[in-house]
């Protein structure tokens, strides 16, 4: 069984999980962090999906409201025709 760690409440530690999920590329900790409220967690998801050419997490971010992700959707469904 994985056990997930908790999302911390503190700033800076909020600020360290997330350059760790960077590192790692870790997009589930990166989306429980995002979801948690950190905006700097959905900008890296962001780009990381971008990097990636994940088009279902850029939809799914798309659809939460994430203008960025909605650009960077249309600009790769652009490139892709």
């Amino acid at each position: 069984m994985t056990v997930i760690p908790p999302v911390p409440s503190d700033p800076d530690d909020v600020a360290l999980a997330v350059e760790a999920a960077i590192e790692a590329e870790d997009l589930a900790a990166l989306r429980r962090l995002a979801d948690a409220g950190s905006s700097d967690a959905e900008d890296a998801l962001v780009e990381l999906a971008a990097e990636r050419g994940d088009l279902d997490e850029l939809r799914r971010l798309a659809a939460a409201g994430n203008t960025d992700a909605a650009d960077e959707l249309l600009e790769l469904e652009e490139e892709e025709e």
